[in-house]
């Protein structure tokens, strides 16, 4: 009741209402509606057809609902609209929470990890993203030739990226840092941490006023994790603490080495234990896994480290223990933020609940480490959308997260994607085979 007293209060400053919600590839949609139905929709839900949503559902048993989560109502102001942002629950027909909707796979494991151990968590993912210019393709499309906190006149997003934090913070979300990322054209805004449904919830709200806001100044933003040649990625690496229900650290240990408790490192063994078959879903596209090279900061081996940013998993320093945390660092920010947030708690609590044993931390840089070349290494994580593929294929432990339903739509899409690649003549192959 609240919450619908809060948006009618302030119905009268919006030029429309929209509900937000995902594909199960990550893609936002949205459903604008009339605001005077409100009432209504939130009571009802409001209908749309789940066959044309990319792994939503079958053309012959399409019909879907949209129910506003009111909770997550928020005014973004942009240079020529207001609008109420609301993220949606998705349903059948039947009045039953739809086995496709990805939200719904994160609320479960969010509710599975505190009623069965009593676990909560603070997440928070780093937001990287690229502003590029004109329609040409490649190189031409740089925005700037910057680097890594370089600032203007050089940073020629630094406007758009204030621009971005000035409507998240009049939505009354807080940045804690924004800057120009390694590669030119890159962009980095990190958050505030919070519970893991709404960094979520915000990361899909992110993404939009990022998108937004770089077309209102002829820019196009984009989280295509490696859109150029030779250079870094943009990662949408995941930090995340764990807590008990009195808010203490699960993570810390005052007697042990490096203070880092037996249930993190558990945790970590879990996120190194399921990192291949669960990969799919971290690096979600065929681009994805034109990421993971030597020396350019995605990890190529499945390890964990202290403040080590060739690991998978890295403990980042620490200025005082109550924020002993870790972060993933294989994900990217073209997959479903839901799903990959739920996939991560999921294969710590498996760890845990595994008791099993994450080995000794990376060691100098794992770029350097000397492995005889050979195209199939458990060692490694996935280098190709094929191999990530097998490998979830054969996941018990994915398809028991997802359940059978969403497994199977979402590796039929991925599946589906890879062909098409696989499929494809590019440029470069014409060019290399065209004269034999």
């Amino acid at each position: 009741m609240a919450e619908k007293m809060q948006f009618k209060k302030h119905m009268h400053k919006l030029d429309s209402v929209k509900i937000f919600f995902t594909d199960l590839n990550g893609r936002i949609m949205a459903l604008p509606i009339n605001p005077e139905d409100m009432d209504t929709i939130m009571e009802k839900g409001i209908g749309f057809d789940g066959s044309s949503v990319a792994g939503f559902a079958s053309v012959d048993m399409s019909d879907r609902l949209l129910f506003p989560d009111p909770k997550s109502f928020r005014i973004v102001k942009f240079k020529h609209e207001t609008i109420g942002f609301c993220i949606g629950r998705v349903y059948n027909e039947h009045g039953e929470r739809a086995k496709a909707d990805p939200r719904r796979v994160l609320e479960e494991i969010i509710l599975h990890a505190e009623e069965e151990y009593g676990f909560r968590f603070l997440l928070g993912p780093e937001h990287e993203f690229f502003l590029l210019s004109g329609e040409t393709y490649g190189e031409g499309r740089h925005t700037d030739q910057s680097g890594y906190f370089q600032t203007t006149p050089h940073d020629k997003g630094e406007g758009v990226r204030n621009q971005i934090v000035a409507i998240l913070k009049a939505c009354g979300i807080k940045h804690e840092k924004s800057h120009h990322e390694v590669t030119p054209s890159q962009h980095e805004i990190n958050l505030e941490c919070t519970d893991p449904l709404n960094a979520a919830d915000r990361t899909l709200l992110f993404n939009h006023i990022t998108h937004k806001v770089a077309a209102e100044n002829d820019f196009q933003a984009t989280f295509m994790p490696k859109p150029f040649d030779g250079y870094n990625r943009s990662a949408f690496h995941i930090h995340l603490s764990m807590q008990d229900k009195d808010g203490n650290n699960l993570f810390y240990d005052k007697g042990s080495d490096h203070k880092l408790s037996a249930l993190a490192k558990q945790f970590i063994a879990g996120a190194l234990e399921y990192g291949r078959e669960a990969s799919i879903i971290m690096a979600s596209s065929y681009n994805s896994y034109k990421a993971y090279v030597l020396e350019k900061e995605a990890p190529v081996i499945r390890g964990w480290g202290f403040s080590n940013r060739s690991s998978m998993v890295r403990i980042p320093y620490i200025a005082s223990p109550e924020i002993t945390r870790i972060e993933l660092r294989s994900p990217d920010p073209i997959g479903n933020m839901y799903l990959q947030m739920a996939t991560l708690i999921a294969m710590g609590i498996a760890g845990i609940k595994n008791k099993l044993i994450c080995g000794k931390p990376d060691v100098g840089s794992t770029y350097q480490k000397k492995f005889r070349a050979r195209m199939w290494d458990k060692r490694m994580l996935p280098k190709s959308m094929y191999e990530a593929l097998v490998e979830a294929e054969k996941s018990s432990f994915l398809r028991d997260l997802l359940g059978e339903k969403l497994f199977n739509s979402y590796m039929s899409l991925k599946i589906q994607e890879w062909e098409g690649y696989r499929t494809h003549i590019t440029p470069k192959e014409f060019a290399h085979y065209v004269n034999r």
